[in-house]
């Protein structure tokens, strides 16, 4: 049998597991805090008799304990030889005259010995010099214990920033433009509608969503992202679970459409273009944005174009039930995520074809995104939110809507969108490559589905066409020909 109190730091928090008689002190800012609970019999007699140790029964519970990390705090791990015979003010005073962990650990141990223990000595002193950036777990946990902001109105303030207009409000998450009175700076603050307050998996997603804005800060997309901040650049503790970006002047591709109806070649072109570099870039770290579309790109009025919202985004750590959910807007989504088999393996059935979105789902949408840009339609039709995608036609050629649309531009567009996997762009860099090489090196036309490939029932309709036509032709020949 044995005690055991482990003690694991990461990121910026601290987790404790504990059974037994051995203790950890947490020392911070002058207070000495006992994190562990003896499980001995409470008795002054019985003291040394354990209720629970390793090794005692079969079954082993464990006290967890989990908190924040702090600069400058210090961790103290005692057996009871130790703890037993020195005072709470005891062990600060030791560990504060000492020059560092290890002295502070040899001198606890010398001054129980000097006061005559005849019991386990054994000490360990953690200090806590530095931290890391958070992780994501720190912020899960944030996300999970912070309240939700009420629905906040224009002039009104939270943690030091004022509301100036509310940008966005669709059902889940709320965005806010903010300022911070003291410097004039404008922000973009994000959070969940407070009729979402109660969901565990909004506030999972949200909180993976902060984390994986802040790892891509230090990547080579950070200049096409929007970055967020934590901490807060005012320096107050956040009192509230939300999420804080930069804002940027300048308009979304998709208010650019609804003011032009649809670009020009060249516009729509080189925004694909600076897409798809992002896109390689994510892409290549293994992230998967998942609702790539006219809203979600940028275009700043320091002309660079941006990629927004990681909201549904995959990076591999994501929750689960993000992995599994449908995300993305229905009309961009690529066929295999509606579990459409466009090579019809027989008898596969929807859920067999099934795919979860990979860097091909976002080639497809930015496919969509493009032949929108250029003509203000989409290749397939509007799919609305309750329904399910269909792809029961090739889409037709972007120059059929704007004859300014040349012939290369079309085959690229139409390579992005079709139906047939194994026809589309692999890698984000095929496909900005194709737009490089524009007519210099033209693709070659997609060739057409298979009218049966299209409509796997169309065989169906056509007997059922012909079985209608004789029957007819039968009650014909019956009431009207001579017998």
């Amino acid at each position: 049998m044995t005690t055991l109190t482990a003690l694991v730091l990461r990121g910026q928090s601290y987790t404790l597991a504990h059974v037994g008689d051995s203790r950890c002190y947490l020392l911070r800012e002058g207070q000495t805090l006992c994190l562990t609970h003896d499980h001995v019999v409470n008795h002054p007699d019985l003291r040394h008799q354990l209720l629970r140790a390793v090794g005692l029964e079969d079954h082993l519970v464990v006290d967890y304990v989990q908190g924040d990390l702090q600069v400058g705090d210090t961790f103290v791990l005692l057996t009871d030889g130790v703890h037993g015979k020195l005072s709470e003010r005891q062990l600060a005073e030791c560990v504060a005259q000492a020059a560092g962990a290890q002295p502070a650990a040899e001198r606890l141990v010398a001054q129980a010995l000097a006061v005559g223990s005849d019991d386990n000595v054994t000490a360990m002193v953690v200090r806590v010099l530095d931290l890391q950036g958070p992780n994501l777990q720190d912020a899960s946990r944030a996300a999970q214990s912070l309240p939700v902001p009420a629905k906040l109105k224009v002039g009104e303030s939270i943690d030091g920033f004022t509301v100036t207009a509310t940008v966005a409000d669709n059902g889940i998450n709320l965005l806010y433009q903010v300022r911070d009175p003291r410097s004039q700076t404008l922000y973009a603050l994000k959070t969940l509608h407070p009729a979402r307050a109660h969901d565990q998996d909004e506030r999972a997603m949200l909180a993976h969503e902060a984390w994986l804005a802040k790892r891509m800060m230090s990547s080579r997309a950070a200049g096409h992202l929007v970055a967020v901040h934590d901490p807060l650049p005012n320096h107050q503790p956040r009192s509230a679970c939300y999420l804080l970006y930069d804002w940027h002047s300048g308009e979304t591709l998709q208010q650019l459409l609804d003011r032009q109806q649809k670009l020009g070649p060249v516009q729509a072109v080189s925004a694909a273009m600076q897409t798809l570099r992002v896109l390689g870039l994510l892409h290549r770290q293994g992230v998967i944005h998942r609702d790539i579309k006219p809203a979600n790109l940028h275009q700043g009025e320091d002309g660079v174009l941006r990629v927004l919202d990681l909201g549904v985004a995959l990076s591999g750590r994501e929750p689960e039930s993000m992995r599994r959910l449908h995300a993305g807007t229905p009309s961009f989504v690529n066929p295999e995520q509606w579990g459409h088999n466009t090579r019809q393996s027989s008898g596969a059935s929807d859920a067999e074809t099934h795919e979860l979105p990979d860097a091909r789902s976002d080639l497809f949408a930015l496919g969509v995104t493009l032949y929108q840009l250029l003509t203000a339609r989409l290749p397939y039709g509007e799919v609305l939110p309750y329904q399910v995608g269909r792809y029961y036609r090739d889409p037709t050629p972007p120059s059929r809507h704007n004859p300014e649309v040349p012939i290369w531009l079309d085959h690229v567009v139409q390579k992005a969108v079709a139906r047939e996997q194994s026809l589309r762009f692999e890698t984000a860099e095929e496909f900005l490559l194709a737009l490089e090489r524009g007519a210099s090196r033209p693709l070659t036309m997609p060739p057409a589905s298979a009218l049966l490939q299209r409509d796997p029932t169309m065989l169906w309709k056509l007997l059922l066409g012909l079985s209608a036509l004789f029957n007819v032709l039968l009650i014909y020949w019956l009431l009207f020909l001579p017998t």
